[in-house]
């Protein structure tokens, strides 16, 4: 069965050129120019993927995610005219998986859509079959891979998919120095087209999120070469 894709955008001849490429690719593709039937097909509907511009009549492309992801953990990639570093920031702080600036190559489209459709379907795999404990630990923060699930001291910490998967991989290499190129590889994958920078933008979520709610020093920077999550004994 063929992925499908939700394409929310309101220029017609560029939605149109879109959904031709994505069918000669083997997707199934719905279109929507606005942006509330554009959120009523997103969460009605059994999607792969949604293709979401910013500048939409009805709801603006940034409303329709910050909704979306209220119920779903769809991914998401922005289709937008601005580039300003911003306006990139904020579409991935409402939870967007990846942006593309328009105009841009429809090869690089797709090979972000093969992207972020591979990370979405590996997200559940390898779960422990029997609810074995899958638990990683650090001081008195917990994760939970199988039950996608951030705690410290028992209170729970509400992440996006991207910023699970960073602190997951942190976790992992717990101890063990990354660098921002490490990082994009192991979490938006090694044929990610975006800037190093963007390593350093989640970072700055993760502690907004747990260093400074819980006046802790987690996420360690090591200055020249990348981040670490160190034992407590270790720092």
């Amino acid at each position: 069965m063929s992925d499908r894709i939700l394409i929310i955008e309101d220029e017609e001849k560029i939605a149109r050129f879109i959904e031709l490429e994505l069918v000669h690719e083997g997707y199934e593709v719905v279109k929507c120019t606005d942006g509330r039937t554009g959120l009523e097909q997103a969460e009605g509907g059994n999607f792969s993927l949604v293709l979401l511009d910013i500048m939409l009549p009805g709801l603006n492309g940034m409303e329709v995610l910050r909704r979306l992801r209220k119920s779903s953990d769809i991914p998401v990639i922005m289709l937008t005219a601005r580039d300003a570093v911003m306006d990139k920031v904020a579409g991935l702080d409402q939870g967007a998986d990846d942006y593309i600036t328009k105009p841009f190559a429809i090869e690089e489209l797709l090979a972000r859509i093969r992207l972020a459709l591979r990370r979405s379907s590996h997200r559940g795999q390898d779960e422990p079959a029997d609810g074995a404990d899958d638990l990683l630990r650090c001081g008195e923060l917990t994760l939970s891979e199988s039950r996608h699930e951030v705690k410290y001291a028992g209170s729970e910490i509400e992440l996006t998919g991207r910023e699970f998967d960073l602190l997951n991989t942190l976790l992992i290499n717990k101890n063990i120095v990354l660098s921002r190129e490490q990082l994009l590889g192991k979490v938006w994958g090694y044929d990610y087209m975006g800037e190093t920078n963007v390593v350093d933008v989640y970072v700055r979520y993760l502690r907004s999120k747990i260093d400074e709610v819980y006046g802790i020093s987690l996420i360690q920077t090591v200055r020249g070469v990348g981040y670490v999550i160190r034992d407590e004994h270790e720092q």
